[in-house]
Parts: structure tokens; sequence; C-alpha cells
């Protein structure tokens, strides 16, 4: 008995400091970055870029969650708030190609070719904003995703040098919204130590000038 006290001890104090650098973590990044959460179209500031983050895709048709990002993202430029659409998700896999269900939603829906640019390594929301920054040299962008999911893009973005402001995409209630938003407290935890640490992505490539040509392709 004495020796599994002495073993659950170590344990318990380990995963209350855990506990605690969680809580503390997302508290700060909520409260840096809540205000910048904009859920009305007319509140949205005439910015050059929008970012819309991937989420899923049944067959080749975006999930629920995705469809809004790219419905919001999409009105924004129809509504000539934003003049250019960065898209950014996962295509690491022949069977999973998240961009090009997402380009394709895009051009279906009115938006000319030559203003959507496509990041194929946005393999995680840290990688697309890095990304963002370093690749495709974007400066300022409106942020387009689920509410849960802002506070930490925007965080990322601020810390990057990439001046953010997110736009909720939330169009009623989802499936294991739940869940997404209890596990996004670890995300927002990891944010934070890959700021500190300075991660850079796997995957970098060649730049992409936002003010140049799109990379856009019909394949």
């Amino acid at each position: 008995m004495k020796k599994i006290k002495k073993f659950l001890l170590p344990v318990i104090i380990l995963g209350l400091i855990a506990l605690a650098v969680v809580l503390v973590t997302n508290s700060n990044v909520t409260a840096e970055t809540e205000k910048a959460i904009l859920t009305e179209l007319k509140d949205v500031p005439k910015t050059k870029v929008v970012i819309i983050f991937g989420a899923g895709i049944n067959g080749d048709q975006p999930s629920r969650y995705l469809k809004d990002r790219l419905d919001a993202g999409i009105s924004l430029y129809k509504n000539n708030k934003v003049d250019k659409i960065l898209l950014s998700g996962d295509n690491g896999r022949d069977e999973y190609d998240e961009l090009t269900v997402m380009k394709l939603y895009c051009q279906k829906n009115g938006v000319d070719t030559t203003k959507i640019y496509i990041d194929y390594a946005g393999f995680d929301s840290y990688s697309t904003m890095y990304r963002a920054k370093h690749i495709f040299h974007v400066d300022t962008a409106i942020l387009v995703s689920q509410k849960y999911h802002l506070n930490r893009c925007i965080y990322l973005g601020d810390k990057l040098g990439l001046k953010s402001l997110g736009y909720s995409a939330d169009r009623g209630v989802y499936p294991g919204y739940k869940y997404y938003a209890f596990r996004e407290k670890l995300s927002v935890t990891k944010a934070v130590l890959d700021i500190i640490r300075g991660r850079k992505p796997r995957y970098l490539g060649e730049p992409v000038d936002i003010d140049g040509k799109s990379n856009y392709t019909k394949e």
C-alpha cells in the first residue's frame, strides 16, 4: 500500500500541474483574443486576405464544419470585405484531398480562381498561420473558422507577426461540437508551447506571394 501511495502522489501532482497549465494558457489566450472575434458581416473591416481553414471532407464534398467555413469566406469575398482567399488544409494523402474539394467549392460558388490561393501543407493551425506569414507573405488577414477554434488561430497569427481578426462560421448546431471544443483546450496549450519553442512546420517549400499570381490549378 505504501508503494502504491508513493507512486500515485507524483502522478497526482503532475496531473494537477498539467491541469493548471491548461487552464492558465487557455485563460490568457482567450483574454488576448476574444475581442478580435467577429460574428456579424457588417463589423468585418475591409481586408486583403481571408484565410479559410480545412475541416474534413465527405468524399468529394466538404463536411458540415468545412462547408460553413467556405460559405462564410465566400460571403466575405462577395460582399467586398476581402479581395483574395487563401485556402489551407490537408493534402497529404491521395485518398484525402481537402484542398481540391475546397477550391472547387469556391469556384462553383462564384469566386474568381485568380483570387484563390492554395496552401497544400496546412496540416495544422500552426502550420497554416506560419506558412501564411512566411510562404504567402500575408501581413493582415481575416481568419474564418468556428468560434471554438478562432482564439487559437488569432493568437498564433499575432505571435507569428500576422495581424489577425476572426470571423465566426458558426451556423447552427454541429455534430461533436462539445468534443471538439473540449479537445481545443489542449490544442491551445500546445499552440502556446509551439510559440515558446519557435516550432517550424515540417513542410515549407517555395514562396507564393499573395500579391502575385494565384497558384490555383484545375488539377
